[in-house]
C-alpha cells in the first residue's frame, strides 16, 4: 500500500517544520542549551505540525546520539538514526505515548495516565506523553491533570496538542509552556508542494498548485492530502481538474468577478455567477474566498502599506491585481457590498438555493 504524502514528507527535523520560526528557533536554543521543559502546550489551526513537532521534541529528549556526541547535540536536532528516532518515527516507541483526547476524555483515562507516568521508561531516557485534541477532555479530567503538570517525575514529559485553545482552563494553561503554532501561507504550502511534485513526478500546472494550496486553508496536511488525491485522477493536473477535485474555482475567477463588482457591472456579474452555477463550482465556498479578496482589496485601498501583509498570502501578479482592483474602488460601496455578501454567505450554507442569495446581493447593490 502506498504512503500517504503527508505522512512521507512529515518533517523529520525541527528546520523542516516550515511557517513556524519563532516557536522552532525557541525549542532549538532549548535543545541546544539542554534545557528543553517537562510541559508544553502546542496551539493552532489544523495541519500546521503541532503533533509532528511534539514527536520532535520527543525524539530530542530520547536521541542516543544527542546523549552520548556533545558536539552534534549543539546542532539542536535529531539524528533521526538511532534506534530511539527510528521508533519514534514509526510509532513503535513503548516511551512515546499518544493519546487521542476525543475519545479518552474521561478522568478514568487521566488517573491510568498518574498512574503509568510514575513508572521508569522502558528503554529511553524519558517518557513522553502526547495528548492531542486536549480541549476535549472533560473537567474532572483536567482537574486530575493538574497536580501531574505542575511536578511531573523527573522521566516524564507532557506535551498537550489543540486547535481550540480557549477551550483550556486557565490552570492547566499557567502551567505549560506555550507555543502558537500560525495557519500557514498560501505561498509556504505552495512551495512545499512544488518540492513534493517534483519528487513524486508529478505532472501538475503551476495554476493547479496554487488552486490547492488556497484549498488547504493553511494546512500542509490538507494541502498534501489534496495534491495526493488529485494526482490519481489524471497524469496531467491542470487548473480545471483541480477545481472540479476540490469544488474550488482559481484566483482569475474570483479576481473577474472582484473586478465587475467594483465596476458595478450587474449584467456581467450576474452572468459570470450562473456561468460558475452551471458549470457545477460550489458556489458557498466561491463566495467565502470572495469575500477573503475583496477584504485584501478593501485593506489595500484603506492602507495600501498593507500589501507587506499580503506578500506571504498572494503571489506577486494576483497581488499587482489586487492593488490595481483598490486604486479604482468605491469604499463606501465595498463596505456596504462585504457586509451584505457575509449575511449571503451564511444564508447560502443552509439553503438547498444558494445560488439565489448570491444573485440577490448581486442585484441590491450593482443595479444602477
Amino acid at each position: 500500500m502506498a504512503q500517504a504524502l503527508y505522512r512521507k514528507y512529515r518533517p523529520r527535523k525541527l528546520d523542516e517544520l516550515l511557517g513556524q520560526e519563532t516557536s522552532i528557533t525557541i525549542l532549538k536554543n532549548a535543545a541546544k542549551s539542554g534545557r528543553l521543559g517537562q510541559a508544553y502546550l502546542f496551539y493552532g489551526p489544523r495541519g500546521t505540525g503541532k503533533t509532528t513537532t511534539a514527536r520532535l521534541v520527543a525524539k530530542l529528549l530520547n536521541c542516543e546520539k544527542r546523549a552520548t556526541d556533545p558536539a552534534f547535540a549543539k546542532l539542536g536536532e535529531p539524528c533521526n538514526e538511532c534506534r530511539s528516532c527510528r521508533e519514534i518515527d514509526t510509532q513503535n516507541s513503548f516511551d512515546v505515548i499518544e493519546i487521542d483526547a476525543a475519545s479518552n476524555r474521561g478522568i478514568d483515562e487521566i488517573r491510568n495516565l498518574k498512574e503509568s507516568i510514575k513508572t521508569a521508561p522502558a528503554a529511553a531516557p524519558h517518557k513522553v506523553y502526547i495528548i492531542d485534541e486536549a480541549h476535549m477532555l472533560t473537567g474532572a479530567a483536567f482537574n486530575a491533570l493538574l497536580k501531574t503538570l505542575e511536578e511531573p517525575p523527573r522521566h516524564a514529559v507532557i506535551i498537550l496538542a489543540t486547535t481550540e485553545y480557549e477551550k483550556l482552563p486557565p490552570t492547566i494553561v499557567s502551567r505549560v509552556q506555550r507555543f502558537a503554532f500560525k495557519r500557514l501561507s498560501k505561498t509556504v504550502i505552495m512551495e512545499k508542494l512544488t518540492a513534493i511534485a517534483r519528487e513524486e513526478k508529478i505532472n501538475i500546472d503551476g495554476a493547479a498548485l496554487e488552486l490547492i494550496a488556497a484549498a488547504a486553508e493553511g494546512s500542509f496536511r490538507d494541502a498534501e492530502s489534496l495534491l495526493d488525491q488529485i494526482s490519481s485522477l489524471t497524469a496531467h493536473i491542470d487548473l480545471e481538474a483541480a477545481a472540479r477535485a476540490t469544488g474550488r474555482t482559481g484566483f482569475a475567477k474570483v479576481h473577474a468577478l472582484a473586478s465587475l463588482i467594483i465596476k458595478k457591472d450587474l449584467r456581467n456579474a450576474a452572468a459570470e455567477v450562473a456561468a460558475l452555477h452551471d458549470e457545477g463550482y460550489n458556489l458557498v465556498q466561491f463566495t467565502k474566498d470572495l469575500i477573503h479578496y475583496l477584504r485584501k482589496v478593501l485593506s489595500l485601498n484603506v492602507n495600501p502599506d498593507s500589501a507587506s501583509i499580503f506578500e506571504k498570502e498572494l503571489t506577486k501578479d494576483e497581488l499587482a491585481r489586487a492593488e490595481a482592483l483598490a486604486a479604482s474602488a468605491d469604499v463606501k460601496l465595498l463596505v456596504s457590498f462585504l457586509r451584505a455578501l457575509i449575511r449571503a454567505y451564511a444564508e447560502m450554507r443552509y439553503s438547498p438555493f444558494a445560488v439565489v442569495p448570491l444573485e440577490i446581493v448581486l442585484a441590491e447593490y450593482l443595479a444602477a
